[in-house]
């Protein structure tokens, strides 16, 4: 293998920002792959169990930590991140309407996975066309155990918060990341060393359910998130009034964070809203029977929840809901054919509906 010279490396990572701007991909930087400082503190929650059901995130600690473990050769990251609110979305007016349903805003369009895995592979290939030296590669969009946030904090990207997401002073936090392993030594940008926050708490304030213990610091076991999406059974009773009408994920986090008053609305058309899932009525998407649900989130992350899982959310929602003759109606009718999971959520909903008349 030849050996690049410092000044190769230095215009090939000059022209690599350009080939990812052009890709859509709005902000790239590089990075090493040292992480051992987050070990303690990743370390120190998995212990105390607030990572819930997730197990994967417990296991591969020691790649998670060292990248050049996952992918060996791994020389450097090269992290980017991609807006994704689409234009016209609206958020707070949907979520004070008790009978629309609330999708988190990064799941109303097309699976982002694909999308900036495909164009970070492509990065990847002109970057080895180019390159001065035999290149390998490797891209990830939230597929592996790869440390995100902590990599594009460390290029430069932005601080994590105290919502625990990367923000960005010009850009909020209304973004994805992916990173691509790379073998080159290229030269790496400078972190962000400094949090923005200040004393604000907005983000710790607003959360319905209360998940942040402390700033930085998130109990997934109580964020309606992961609730919502990776929870498999039964939602705690406790938590259920606070969920409001939020069936698929939650952003109150970061809606309420004053740097998002600096996000740039994506232009990407696969983001854009389908099926309406950014105003639709909860009784609407509830009468969805499996098929309806698998044809309609086809290419779409809310398939991560299955049709059972998008009852049991809903049914909660209606329970939180005006509710109505029609709403009781429809959470009556389909108690004969629900699983016991869902069927034990419809029964809770029935009962808080009576309780509010």
């Amino acid at each position: 293998m030849t050996h690049p010279t410092r000044n190769e490396l230095d215009t090939l990572a000059e022209q690599i920002k350009i080939w990812a701007a052009e890709l859509g991909f709005q902000q790239c930087a590089i990075t090493h792959t040292d992480l051992s400082e987050e070990k303690a503190g990743l370390e120190s929650w998995l212990e105390q169990g607030m990572h819930g059901e997730m197990d994967y995130l417990d296991r591969n600690t020691d790649l998670r930590l060292d990248p050049a473990q996952l992918v060996p050769g791994t020389q450097r990251i090269i992290s980017v991140r991609m807006d994704y609110l689409p234009p016209e979305v609206e958020t707070l007016k949907i979520l004070q309407q008790p009978d629309k349903a609330y999708v988190a805003r990064y799941t109303l369009g097309r699976d982002y996975h694909k999308l900036m895995r495909k164009r970070l592979q492509t990065l990847g290939k002109l970057i080895s066309e180019h390159s001065p030296a035999e290149t390998s590669f490797r891209p990830f969009v939230d597929s592996a155990p790869v440390l995100e946030r902590t990599l594009a904090r460390n290029a430069g990207l932005g601080w994590i918060g105290k919502h625990t997401l990367l923000l960005n002073r010009h850009a909020g936090s209304w973004f994805f990341l992916g990173e691509l392993f790379i073998n080159l030594p290229l030269p790496i940008d400078p972190p962000e060393q400094n949090s923005h926050c200040g004393r604000c708490t907005a983000c710790l304030d607003i959360c319905p359910t209360q998940a942040f213990p402390a700033p930085y610091v998130l109990d997934a076991r109580r964020c309606i998130s992961y609730l919502t999406i990776e929870l498999k059974g039964s939602i705690p009773v406790e938590l259920r009034p606070l969920m409001g009408n939020r069936i698929f994920g939650c952003d109150d986090c970061q809606m309420v964070c004053p740097w998002n008053r600096f996000a740039k609305r994506s232009p990407e058309d696969d983001f854009k809203p389908r099926h309406h899932l950014d105003q639709a009525d909860l009784l609407s998407l509830f009468n969805w029977d499996e098929n309806t649900f698998l044809q309609r989130t086809e290419g779409s992350a809310i398939r991560r929840t299955g049709h059972e899982g998008w009852q049991r959310n809903i049914a909660v929602a209606l329970g939180n809901s005006r509710g109505g003759e029609q709403v009781r109606q429809a959470l009556q009718q389909r108690l004969a054919s629900a699983s016991p999971l869902v069927k034990e959520h419809i029964e809770w909903a029935l009962a808080e509906l009576e309780k509010s008349e």
